[in-house]
């Protein structure tokens, strides 16, 4: 069984102007004249990590991680009381990403996100298609109603009514009959920490203690760190109640665009935050993609399962 590739550390790192006051944070690793692959974080909002880079081999990949806006290193931050989430959309970060691509002299790259990474992904190369040489996939999400539906407004809740419960917490029980999603984007545009917070670490704590079929207290303590809580939260709650900018349904009926584009969807089959359903419709709308479902996994990319799968995949293309 695969697993990660050993540590290593960028070559190069720089902050990007993105236009309407953004500036991203971007790295390269792995080896300059390697094959070029940009690793789309989920969230939105969560950032990329030191660990995201292993996923490729460093003597095959030119390895390109970037902090979407107001989250990890870029700024502004979400976290800051001033926060304007306004210009931060699908379609903002689609065009950031051609920007990077252009200001790292990229022609063509590997296109790889999870979660809502595979919705940037998708997003990308259905608008770029031309640009993307593979396109791999995990816990596949696409901000279909259906989705967001389940895993916000009370349908995963059959299965965790602990966890649900506290998700409920922070909302006034008069707010509870209507949107869940709605509740939440009150509470978080707040300016008062004492909403804000406590609303903030119980939607980013709702989400990381799902990630995992087994529960894993570390990873859900790392993610409530407060102003990585408050950012995370926001610029979620803010794509959500936007619903992505997306016509409903509008990428899986897209893939036709994706024809010539080889790719690889790795999908929990107990993902509890992005259930199969969605892979499934993926993949029939794109018959060239291989669909790997990992029989005993959940959503989170390092779960073994669906590790060995994405480093397979990600050796099977480094050419």
């Amino acid at each position: 069984m695969r697993t990660f590739y050993p540590p290593i550390e960028p070559y190069a790192s720089g902050m990007l102007d993105v236009g309407d006051g953004h500036e991203i944070a971007w790295e390269t690793s792995g080896s300059p004249d390697g094959k070029p692959v940009v690793f789309l974080h989920g969230g939105p909002g969560g950032g990329s990590t030191p660990a995201h880079r292993r996923l490729f081999d460093p003597a095959r990949y030119r390895i390109v991680l970037l902090d979407q806006r107001m989250c990890g290193r870029s700024t502004p931050h979400a976290s800051e009381p001033d926060a304007d989430l306004a210009t931060n959309t699908t379609w903002t970060l689609v065009a950031d990403l051609e920007r990077l691509r252009e200001h790292l002299g990229v022609e063509r790259w590997l296109v790889f996100g999870g979660s809502w990474g595979s919705t940037l992904a998708l997003a990308y190369a259905q608008t770029h298609p031309e640009r993307v040489t593979e396109l791999v996939l995990r816990g596949i999400f696409t901000l279909r109603r259906a989705e967001l539906e389940w895993f916000y407004e009370g349908g995963a809740a059959a299965l965790v009514p602990d966890l649900w419960e506290d998700f409920l917490a922070p909302i006034p029980a008069e707010q509870r009959r209507g949107s869940l999603i709605q509740a939440y984007h009150r509470l978080l545009t707040d300016p008062d920490p004492a909403v804000h917070g406590p609303a903030a670490l119980a939607w980013t704590t709702w989400e990381a203690s799902t990630l995992t079929l087994l529960p894993r207290p570390a990873l859900v303590a790392a993610m409530r760190d407060p102003a990585h809580a408050l950012a995370f939260a926001r610029i979620e709650n803010h794509f959500f109640v936007h619903v992505g900018w997306l016509e409903e349904g509008q990428l899986i009926a897209g893939a036709g665009a994706l024809r010539d584009v080889p790719g690889v969807i790795v999908q929990g089959r107990y993902d509890l935050c992005t259930p199969a359903m969605t892979a499934w419709d993926l993949h029939r709308a794109w018959p060239r993609a291989e669909l790997v479902m990992v029989p005993d996994a959940g959503h989170a990319f390092d779960e073994p399962g669906i590790l060995d799968a994405l480093v397979t995949a990600t050796d099977r293309f480094a050419g």
